[in-house]
């Protein structure tokens, strides 16, 4: 089937903003939400800065039996999925159990309710070690907690492709309703800043190691060392238009009009990255020409290597400086597999108010041919967006948003 998927209701935590409203405001203006890390001591560290959630409270917004069994990252999940309903104008109850499902994307599941646990374990002994263990840390859970919690039996699972699991997820949902589901969560969260997680972030030599929050996460600048991590994401409802305009959905946010994703050659190979077949594989699904795109959500590693291969990628798909590039997620840092779900929410908000918002704090290099949006949003007609994500591995996905009349 070729069903036309829409996205009718959004949940979004990130850094510089909780809900759709408080999000935007900040993202549309540039508003910075990298700074030191607060939520452990990272002096020890070469790399210490973050984007963290500093106005979460689980308890203000969960009951208190999900606190114990839960780690940040599903709590924050949990609360978006509340959101996202609400925004969409649908509660549980209203959809049959097994026509709804969720599919989300998770890069390290929940690394700080398994630290905790295996401390206990190491200094205390097992029988202290919790019976939430089993599931707490597994990248399932968020799937599995949003399921059982509003009685969601339909398709479901979970994506693991690193930051690049986000559009997969998305995709995989789509997939589901155009066989027959009427509902399917997507989207992506992850917070793993603790100690266990930001070793294993250092191990992967590609965080900045800048202590300056304007000038550490700088993708597509001559002064870029690498990224600056964040936690976070995005959880979208995707329906189907027809059973969504049949049931009069109040928010229609845009279509998931086409995705494309590959998988990169062996290091030392000497053949070509995929992410310019991803990103061509995504316009042919959305049946659109590249000169159809009036913005491109940039993966933006942080790293010369790898922004190279990014803006070549653009360069030959869309000519020299042939689109708007935009990289938000500089204010954020980088949210792993809810990354680009927030991109993509960032898409369709920027359709809706014809603005594009900045890649904050960078100065594009000169070594680069693209239409890099900085300092200030840019105004501008958005009727279809392309957003891309890669992660460490080799993945690239590319998703093609377009605007719904």
């Amino acid at each position: 089937m070729t069903a036309k998927v829409v996205i009718t209701g959004i949940g979004v935590a990130t850094p510089n903003g909780l809900g759709v409203d408080d999000f935007w405001a900040a993202t549309r203006i540039g508003k910075n939400a990298i700074g030191p890390v607060t939520r452990f001591d990272a002096a020890q560290y070469p790399s210490r800065l973050a984007g963290e959630i500093h106005s979460f409270t689980a308890e203000d917004h969960l009951p208190s039996r999900l606190i114990p069994q839960t780690d940040r990252m599903t709590r924050l999940a949990l609360v978006a999925a509340d959101c996202a309903f609400e925004d969409a104008g649908v509660k549980p109850g209203d959809i049959p159990e097994f026509d709804m499902g969720v599919v989300t994307a998770s890069a390290s599941g929940g690394f700080e309710f398994g630290q905790n646990e295996l401390k206990k374990l190491w200094s205390q002994g097992s029988q202290y070690v919790s019976a939430y263990q089993s599931f707490a840390w597994f990248y399932a859970v968020n799937s599995g907690q949003i399921s059982i919690r509003n009685g969601m039996r339909g398709p479901s699972g979970v994506v693991v492709s690193d930051q690049a699991g986000g559009l997969d997820a998305i995709a995989q949902a789509r997939r589901q309703i155009r066989k027959g589901s009427k509902l399917i969560f997507s989207g992506g969260f992850d917070a793993s800043i603790c100690p266990w997680g930001w070793v294993a972030q250092v191990a992967g030599g590609r965080m900045t190691t800048s202590d300056q929050p304007e000038r550490a996460y700088l993708p597509f600048d001559a002064d870029a060392s690498g990224y600056v991590p964040g936690e976070g994401g995005a959880l979208m409802i995707l329906e189907d238009a027809e059973a969504a305009r049949a049931r009069g959905a109040a928010n229609v946010y845009g279509e998931i009009a086409g995705y494309g994703a590959t998988i990169d050659p062996k290091p030392g190979s000497g053949r070509e990255s995929g992410l310019r077949r991803a990103i061509e594989t995504a316009l042919a699904d959305a049946e659109l020409a590249p000169g159809q795109i009036d913005v491109v959500f940039a993966d933006a590693a942080g790293s010369p290597d790898l922004d190279r291969i990014e803006a070549d990628a653009l360069t030959a798909v869309f000519g020299p400086a042939g689109v708007p590039v935009t990289a938000p997620k500089t204010m954020t840092g980088r949210l792993y597999s809810g990354a680009a779900p927030v991109d993509v929410v960032s898409a369709v908000l920027a359709m809706r108010e014809g603005l594009i918002p900045p890649t904050t704090n960078v100065t594009l290099a000169p070594e680069y041919d693209i239409d890099l949006v900085t300092g200030q949003a840019r105004t501008a007609s958005v009727r279809a967006a392309l957003v891309i994500a890669r992660g460490q591995g080799g993945f690239n996905s590319a998703v093609v948003v377009r605007a719904v009349d």
